[in-house]
């Protein structure tokens, strides 16, 4: 397998974005990317804001969270960077920050659920790979997954 992207010489896995949820997630999404041996990667943990409604969780909470996450993806890339993003909308953010830290791509494990939950949460793996402004990676689930 090759990390280069031949359309416009780009590294494909140059410098990735794992955006990560919460420890258990980042450290299952750390593993699924491992394979594939990225140069850089950054993870990226986006605190929902409610926008002119309560958050869903206080702050210091949702930081903490983002902590726990970091830390688990460095057992994995101990050189990993991060960056934490307070937005509205998770999948927008995911994009903001990808141009923010000058990713390559967007590496993402999806969280699965219900039909039911996927439309109550907005389908986010759709929206990442349908509005995307850079190349988006699916990772394959572990084999002790769903």
């Amino acid at each position: 397998m090759t990390n280069s992207d031949d359309s416009d010489g780009q590294n494909l896995l140059g410098h990735v974005l794992l955006p990560v949820a919460h420890e258990e997630d980042a450290l299952a999404t750390a593993r699924a990317l491992e394979p594939y041996d990225p140069e850089r990667v950054t993870a990226l943990h986006v605190v929902e804001k409610g926008g002119g409604v309560p958050d869903k969780t206080p702050v210091e909470q949702s930081e903490e969270l983002a902590a726990e996450s970091y830390d688990a993806v460095r057992t994995v890339f101990p050189d990993a960077d991060e960056h934490t993003a307070y937005a509205r909308h998770i999948v927008d953010a995911i994009f903001e920050a990808a141009d923010e830290v000058g990713a390559s791509a967007v590496a993402y494990r999806s969280r699965g659920g219900n039909r039911l939950m996927q439309f109550l949460s907005g389908d986010i793996s759709l929206k990442l790979v349908t509005d995307a402004p850079l190349p988006v990676i699916a990772l394959p689930k572990g084999d002790d997954e769903e």
